[in-house]
């Protein structure tokens, strides 16, 4: 019997990581399950340019997730699914886990994008990090990066 009765979705604002949805969308009416949006702004170190030191906006950073986001909670509390959504900075896998204690989720759902070899040793895999120090069931959907489909936020706009 499937017993989780909270899964926390980590989107990343990509494609490849809204392919998760499929599955949380078909899952979380029927079980009455509810749903936790999650997206991490990753930390983005100061740049210098011109003479210049370019410091990252965090808090437009923070305003665009919550535009990215609220669609798609939307699309879910129109299907009668209570949702919630996060915006949190930090290190992707850390504050995935951290959001999942926080918010008593007892499933995380999220997509990886598929990377192998030298790309996946280059940028390391937030799905791998989770999946090896998560408390609770991970869901991972593979995708691979010629996904073609639309955003889920782009298709709750539409609706």
């Amino acid at each position: 019997m499937f017993s989780h009765k909270r899964a926390l979705v980590a989107l990343d604002g990509s494609a490849a990581g809204e392919a998760v949805m499929k599955f949380v969308m078909e899952i979380a009416g029927p079980l009455d399950m509810a749903v936790v949006l999650l997206h991490v702004l990753e930390p983005i170190p100061p740049a210098v340019g011109d003479g210049t030191v370019v410091f990252d906006d965090v808090d437009a950073r923070r305003r665009e997730a919550e535009e990215y986001l609220a669609p798609i909670a939307a699309t879910l509390r129109s299907q009668g699914v209570d949702t919630t959504w996060a915006v949190r900075h930090g290190r992707p896998a850390d504050e995935i886990l951290a959001a999942t204690s926080e918010s008593g989720a007892d499933l995380i759902a999220m997509a990886t994008h598929g990377r192998t070899g030298l790309g996946r040793l280059l940028f390391g895999s937030v799905a791998e990090a989770v999946l090896r120090r998560a408390p609770v069931p991970v869901f991972i959907i593979r995708q691979p990066h010629t996904i073609e489909a639309a955003p889920a936020a782009e298709e709750a706009r539409v609706r």
